[in-house]
């Protein structure tokens, strides 16, 4: 499970933000680990009709899971599939461009930033907040030319940490969702439960086939003996078949993809890393939200009361003592939200 403190570390991040078609309240807290590895991105607008959040739960060290909170929204849309209409396309490119992307010079650098260098390894605290970019940022304003470098570390295959990635394209009225890994994400449909993504455990028939074919092994449900997830984006070690293709390596980082159209029965979605799931299943989850919406009004308290109920009272009990990261967006109704846009037309034509 990692190094833990003696008291777990409460404060939380919590942000709100809202446009015509959606709102969104996030919190995310450290826990019982020595360290937060979680990571998270929640940007309104990055084009006139699209919304983007995706939840990151780092492993071995938060460097991959920052990487991606910084950089895969930015792939997204820059692709050439995004600009073409094909969003999933566009997603699943920006997996894998990840792990392309933290190879040699500049991926070593830029995992270096990043990274750890700022814990203090004695009592677990940390200096600052964790990274996140803030959605009243222009997605599209960071520069992303990734031009080759020169250095000591031009060889450098990539991180052997690695993160979990679950995000959510929101645009117009439709859902689309990508992930690898544990984290989940789940769509409230006039209160039940429907799993958008599935956990990548490695004893699944499909992720241990995969497994076995490009010779790794599973152990106590770990990888080799050691890793808990049968999808990541790092964790290099488990990707260096060159006789394989990156789909079919024994970890990789090729996403599940989801579309999902928008209807008036769709309340909110959650997306969550594992440190909720291990705690409240699918349902549960809703329900517990769905109630706390009939007194609050305020999306990133229902959140911040969803950590801590999910808190472990002691470190002695397993369930509860993990980094926890939820996003929660509640979506305004398709037939609203056209409406909506025909008034702001109207108001244009009228200016």
């Amino acid at each position: 499970m990692g190094t833990t403190l003696s008291f777990p570390k409460t404060e939380k991040f919590s942000e709100d933000g809202e446009n015509d078609c959606l709102r969104y309240g996030l919190s995310s807290m450290q826990g019982w680990r020595a360290s937060m590895e979680d990571a998270h991105a929640a940007l309104l607008d990055v084009d006139a009709s699209t919304s983007f959040f995706g939840v990151y739960d780092g492993h071995g060290g938060k460097a991959v899971a920052k990487f991606c909170a910084k950089y895969l929204h930015l792939q997204v849309l820059k692709s050439k599939a995004y600009l073409d209409g094909d969003i999933a396309a566009s997603l699943q490119k920006s997996f894998f461009r990840m792990d392309e992307m933290m190879r040699g010079q500049r991926g070593w650098r830029e995992l270096s930033a990043l990274g750890d260098k700022n814990m203090n390894k004695f009592n677990g605290m940390m200096e600052g907040l964790i990274w996140s970019p803030r959605s009243n940022n222009n997605g599209n304003a960071q520069s992303d030319d990734w031009t080759f470098e020169e250095g000591p570390h031009s060889d450098f295959a990539g991180p052997t940490s690695g993160s979990t990635a679950c995000v959510a394209i929101v645009k117009d009225n439709q859902l689309f969702i990508a992930n690898a890994g544990d984290s989940r994400c789940v769509l409230s449909r006039n209160g039940q439960a429907f799993n958008l993504t599935r956990d990548h455990k490695p004893d699944l028939a499909i992720e241990k086939e995969r497994i076995l074919k490009a010779g790794g092994f599973i152990h106590a449900g770990r990888v080799n003996g050691s890793l808990n997830l049968a999808r990541a984006i790092g964790d290099v070690e488990f990707k260096q078949n060159k006789f394989l293709s990156v789909e079919t390596q024994i970890v990789t980082a090729n996403p599940d993809l989801n579309t999902v159209d928008l209807c008036d029965e769709d309340e909110f979605m959650v997306l969550a890393c594992d440190g909720i799931w291990d705690c409240m299943s699918s349902q549960q989850l809703v329900d517990f939200i769905r109630q706390e919406l009939l007194l609050e009004t305020k999306l990133s308290a229902v959140c911040e009361r969803v950590l801590d109920r999910c808190l472990a009272p002691t470190i002695t009990i397993g369930e509860g003592c993990d980094n926890m990261t939820m996003i929660l967006v509640q979506f305004r109704k398709p037939s609203q939200f056209m409406q909506q846009q025909k008034r702001n037309t109207l108001q244009m034509k009228q200016n």
